[in-house]
């Protein structure tokens, strides 16, 4: 499979780089095609390989009949010309992650986690405990190491998990994990799904191919995750932060069954939403056999993943914190419902026309708001509505240094933007690097 074909990549990033590499390793005449390309050593690289790269902004003219396959970035709309070109060919359109898993060895054992909200640090969760056990484990997916990548070193046996986006589950075909993670469920990305029932549509195909052998985790506390799951095949365990499930949070420890795993009080991350994210390994930890002993030390040191409420420094009394991988209002409300501390709240990013009403309830902690980017006059109405101050300006540089102008000692401030970044910047993560940079290179002198 995957060999000796013509092959069409939609998207350079990080998953169009991966794949181009490992295709143009199988003897495959391989086309990556992009409306830009900011890695210019990568870009040389591919072609020195082999690859034909094209930028251009007339990416449906490069396809025609003659292609076997299309490999789509996940983050490309489903109504990209090219997407409706290939249909109109009979193309297949796949991304990168179901090339790989068609490439990978017999008896690997998949992992997968998905939802709205808490996908990344549930996926370095478990990997850190399985890691700790001293199983053959890789990290991978939406968390950043696209699984083309790993094909080479994965082995007969091994274990892979891997965060996995609603963008990347729409496009797979045989890809089957062997334990699905369910999260939550909440509307988000409906700019890119177009309503919410198609988002939870398309959440909810990591069940799909799953047997009565196969496990699935799920939150309890969550209806639409419920009526999701109601008719899987797969074996259900549930988890919860509210009452007795098969994880469960109860007088400040974390209990897996009748059995207490871990004290919270004694982990270094805390909120319930962390420990949710906590209750999702252990599931996955026992069913794969893990003692005890090995997950209560690996969940009591976790210190957290970066860009999701990363502790960044403290200047004068004012703690800083990262939260630059919220990237919609729920994550948002998350991120303000771990600090009971004065806050001033950094908001701003790409318009996806979403209103900012679901945050009124959680900001009786921000004393001001500090607002960038495409939705600066939106949030500046939404805030000015709650007699909160609110005060614009172009970007995160000038808002951080206004947001510590604002401070005194013992408050907190929170990027925690409620708003994708491509509007100004590649990635939240870059967006989030520049944060640190300003806070610990510019204030911190």
């Amino acid at each position: 499979m995957f060999k000796d074909q013509k092959i069409f990549v939609l998207g350079f990033a990080r998953s169009g780089y991966e794949v181009a590499k490992l295709l143009i390793s199988r003897n495959n005449e391989v086309l990556v095609t992009d409306l830009k390309n900011e890695d210019k050593e990568k870009e040389e690289e591919l072609k020195k390989l082999g690859v034909k790269v094209i930028i251009t902004d007339k990416q449906a003219d490069l396809l025609d009949s003659d292609y076997d396959i299309v490999v789509k970035n996940p983050g490309i709309r489903f109504d990209n010309p090219v997407i409706l070109k290939a249909a109109e060919l009979n193309i297949p359109v796949i991304n990168e992650l179901e090339v790989a898993y068609n490439l990978l060895p017999t008896d690997v054992k998949i992992i997968g986690i998905t939802g709205s909200n808490g996908k990344t640090t549930t996926t370095t969760l478990i990997y850190e405990v399985l890691k700790a056990a001293g199983l053959p484990v890789h990290l991978g997916g939406n968390i950043g190491f696209p699984m083309s990548g790993l094909v080479k070193d994965v082995k007969k046996g091994d274990y892979l998990v891997l965060e996995i986006s609603g963008h990347q589950l729409h496009d797979f075909v045989n890809f089957k994990v062997d334990i699905a993670v369910m999260t939550n469920l909440s509307p988000v990305h409906l700019d890119h799904f177009g309503s919410y029932e198609n988002y939870k549509y398309n959440k909810c195909l990591i069940f799909r191919h799953q047997t009565e052998n196969d496990i699935a985790i799920l939150n309890a506390e969550n209806e639409d995750v419920l009526e999701g799951s109601k008719n899987i095949l797969s074996k259900k365990l549930y988890f919860s932060s509210k009452r007795e499930k098969d994880c469960y949070l109860k007088d400040g420890f974390i209990y897996y069954k009748d059995e207490k795993i871990v004290e919270t009080n004694k982990c270094i991350i805390k909120g319930n939403h962390n420990y949710e994210n906590m209750m999702c390994a252990i599931l996955v930890a026992k069913e794969l056999g893990i003692k005890t002993d090995i997950i209560k030390k690996t969940l009591e040191e976790f210190k957290g993943v970066e860009h999701r409420i990363e502790y960044v420094t403290t200047l004068n009394g004012i703690e800083f914190y990262n939260d630059s991988k919220s990237t919609n209002v729920k994550s948002t409300q998350i991120a303000l419902s771990a600090f009971n501390k004065p806050t001033i709240l950094l908001l701003g990013g790409l318009d996806r026309k979403l209103p900012f009403d679901d945050l009124k309830d959680y900001m009786a902690n921000v004393k001001a708001v500090v607002c960038y980017g495409e939705t600066k006059h939106k949030i500046k109405e939404f805030v000015d509505s709650l007699n909160i101050d609110c005060y614009v300006l172009d970007n995160l540089r000038e808002s951080t240094k206004k947001a510590y102008e604002l401070s005194k000692s013992g408050d907190v401030i929170l990027l925690s933007p409620a708003c994708a970044s491509w509007d100004q910047y590649k990635d939240f993560e870059v967006r989030g690097r520049e944060f640190k940079d300003i806070v610990l290179n510019e204030l911190n002198r």
